[in-house]
């Protein structure tokens, strides 16, 4: 069967595409390290624990909503850990499985991060676009990730996790 070849639009907004997919993990990761001494992915760990009841989330929900194996998740947490961060525990409600905890110190921390985060999204995206643009863009990724991710496990919000 013939492939569906990009015909020229499509090719243009495909490199697109892969051009914001290659420079804004860096550019997010480069933000934070800056301003909080975090990587995005620490960011994005101590971000979904602050949004979480009680400030805690099974370890392996916290893996799919990052979009981390499992291993790297332990790895990232162990390192937080480490600082103070998060705190990881037996489940109360499931003792084969593992919960991780925003610390007070986690809390100052991603409390201290999230204006600048927040600044940088704001400056060098959202503010790049109109309000229409902005609601298109959430539409065409919605429709993307509901392709990508069909359990969805990228767009659940911490607060609506499993526990």
């Amino acid at each position: 069967m013939e492939p569906r070849w990009l015909d020229d639009d499509e090719m243009r907004t495909w490199l697109q595409v892969v051009a914001l997919a290659e420079v804004l993990p860096a550019r997010l990761d480069a933000q934070v390290r800056q301003d909080s001494g975090l990587t995005h992915f620490e960011y994005q760990v101590l971000a979904m624990l602050s949004e979480a009841p009680e400030r805690t989330l099974r370890m392996s929900w916290l893996a799919r909503r990052t979009n981390a194996t499992l291993p790297r998740l332990s790895h990232v947490v162990k390192r937080l850990e480490d600082r103070g961060l998060v705190t990881r525990v037996r489940s109360a409600s499931d003792a084969r499985a593992t919960d991780a905890s925003l610390t007070d110190a986690g809390w100052e921390q991603i409390v201290e991060a999230a204006p600048h985060h927040v600044r940088f999204v704001r400056e060098r995206i959202l503010d790049q676009l109109t309000p229409q643009q902005v609601t298109a863009l959430g539409e065409i990724a919605g429709a993307v990730l509901a392709s990508l991710d069909p359990s969805g496990d990228l767009t659940m919000r911490a607060a609506d996790a499993p526990h």
